[in-house]
């Protein structure tokens, strides 16, 4: 904890304002890859009962057809978001037939590359535009990499504290800039700290051969089947995952709103000549949207977004430029074998409180170094976040994972007292502490958890993520019938949503290449 950060928290105590931290929203985006009961990669399209990928709320796909993505509402209390969670994933197992929701991140015995199904969105502009960007990817990255999967925290900060904090701090601009301000400051510690999510939460230290990508070279066998890394927490979020590989050269700055919008749009108008030699349309087909360095704003990763809710047709940047920022988006999560929805209520507990110390810590901009350290963090806590010998880098120097951890959450403890101060309880705190016991005995970590498992198992990774998705196939379908009023929302939107894609394709006006050229030509021009 810096003295910046003791001070606003003092100023929040004394003040009588610590209340105005609980109470921000939660939502979370869960994918999951649908395979056949033998565990290899669905063939089939997307079930009609789900309604449309295009349209409906709640289920849709990533970047497979075979993909589902649950996305929750977002709710004040992490029980409410939790349990629309479970409801979906209840939801959508009664509709299934046999098919089972692989259970990892990682995803195992998949087909050829050119064999997985890219999501489609019917023959609408904007959902044939959906699958276009997709099958670009495809081209850029490869589909199999495309099919690691992940759990999205999204969170915004109480509406009601960003006045009173601005009045606080003495900032005399507009709310909408004073609160974008403070967004992109969590943002960039976020990028400081962010290798901590990999530690305590990381569970992908092994992998399929079937799987294994170039890289793969580093990991050691565990049997005739399956690679892990000793140490590793994450190897979803290191140098394997497509995303870390190639775009590990690509800084969009962090320092303000107006720059980061600067940044994204100079990728996405900035012709890439290795995308150029892939070709955008071929033979009367699209292979991608575009040969720049990135299609659209999607295809930037990065293990946490500034978001605002776009309105129908506006681009992501439209909408910040428009309202500022609105929540953040959190992409570093690991599906949590452990966990049949995967992940808990004290994750998202925790990543609420780090959330929330990272917006009151102290937030320098970042320069060459600070991102160059941001990103080396992140690849050796991925790599070898559990090696006991490990150091990071913070400020040139270096400095043990677990000391520097010890820094970080004794400040993410002391917000959890002021959101539980609020709500009269302690769960906040025990999710933290709860935490903290994971670097006492790193055993207790999901990776070396999932390690221990194999080890009992009489198989490989894909026998326990088999086991484990199988086992979530019958609690979920065990469970009591849903809430009915939660029952006929989702069963209302699966239904509405099949009514909107038709509604959707009935307005085009416009041919498929006259919507492309009218989206691209509206991008502002880079100052």
């Amino acid at each position: 904890m810096t003295r910046t950060f003791e001070e606003r928290i003092s100023r929040l105590v004394n003040g009588g304002i610590a209340g105005t931290l609980a109470g921000g929203l939660k939502g979370v985006e869960k994918e999951s890859l649908r395979v056949r009961p033998d565990g290899t990669l669905s063939d089939r399209p997307h079930p009609r009962l789900l309604g449309s990928a295009l349209a409906n709320r709640y289920i849709t796909t990533d970047f497979s057809e075979a993909l589902l993505e649950f996305v929750t509402p977002a709710f004040a209390n992490t029980w409410e978001t939790l349990r629309f969670l479970c409801d979906i994933h209840q939801f959508t197992y009664e509709r299934l037939d046999d098919e089972l929701l692989w259970s990892a991140s990682m995803p195992c015995r998949i087909p050829a590359d050119d064999e997985i199904p890219i999501a489609q969105y019917g023959s609408s502009n904007v959902g044939r535009m959906k699958t276009i960007y997709r099958r670009g990817l495809g081209y850029r990255y490869g589909r199999s990499m495309q099919t690691i999967a992940g759990v999205h925290f999204n969170y915004s900060v109480p509406e009601g504290f960003w006045p009173v904090w601005q009045e606080r701090q003495g900032h005399r601009g507009t709310l909408r800039a004073f609160r974008s301000e403070g967004y992109f400051g969590l943002v960039r510690n976020f990028r400081r700290f962010g290798w901590l999510v990999l530690y305590l939460f990381g569970a992908s230290p092994a992998l399929c051969r079937s799987f294994a990508p170039a890289g793969a070279a580093g990991l050691e066998s565990f049997d005739e089947t399956t690679l892990y890394a000793r140490w590793a927490t994450s190897l979803r979020m290191s140098d394997l995952g497509y995303s870390n590989r190639n775009q590990a050269k690509i800084n969009i700055s962090l320092d303000s709103l107006e720059h980061y919008v600067r940044d994204l749009t100079a990728l996405i108008t900035t012709p890439e000549p290795a995308f150029r030699d892939i070709g955008v349309k071929v033979d009367g087909e699209y292979r991608q949207l575009n040969a720049n360095r990135l299609q659209i704003e999607n295809e930037y990763y990065s293990p946490i977004r500034p978001k605002r809710t776009a309105y129908t047709g506006e681009r992501p940047t439209e909408a910040l430029l428009r309202g500022g920022v609105e929540y953040v988006e959190i992409r570093s999560l690991d599906l949590s074998l452990f966990d049949p929805a995967g992940i808990n209520q004290n994750t998202m507990r925790f990543m609420e409180a780090l959330l929330l110390y990272c917006l009151l810590e102290e937030s320098p901009l970042l320069d060459e170094a600070g991102w160059s350290e941001a990103r080396t963090n992140q690849g050796l806590t991925a790599r070898r976040g559990r090696d006991p010998a490990l150091e990071l880098q913070r400020d040139g120097r270096g400095i043990p994972l677990a000391a520097w951890a010890g820094e970080i959450l004794a400040g993410v403890r002391a917000v959890a007292e002021l959101i539980d101060l609020a709500a009269g309880n302690d769960d906040y705190v025990q999710a933290v502490d709860h935490q903290r016991r994971k670097f006492a005995d790193p055993a207790n970590t999901p990776s070396a958890r999932v390690l221990a498992a194999l080890s009992e198992s009489s198989g490989g990774f894909f026998e326990l993520g088999l086991e484990a998705a199988r086992r979530h196939r019958e609690y979920f379908l065990s469970l009591a019938p849903a809430h009915p009023e939660r029952q006929a929302e989702l069963e209302a939107e699966a239904r509405d949503s099949v009514r909107r894609q038709r509604e959707i394709e009935a307005s085009d006006r416009l041919t498929f290449d006259e919507y492309l050229q009218s989206y691209f030509s509206s991008w502002p021009p880079i100052e």
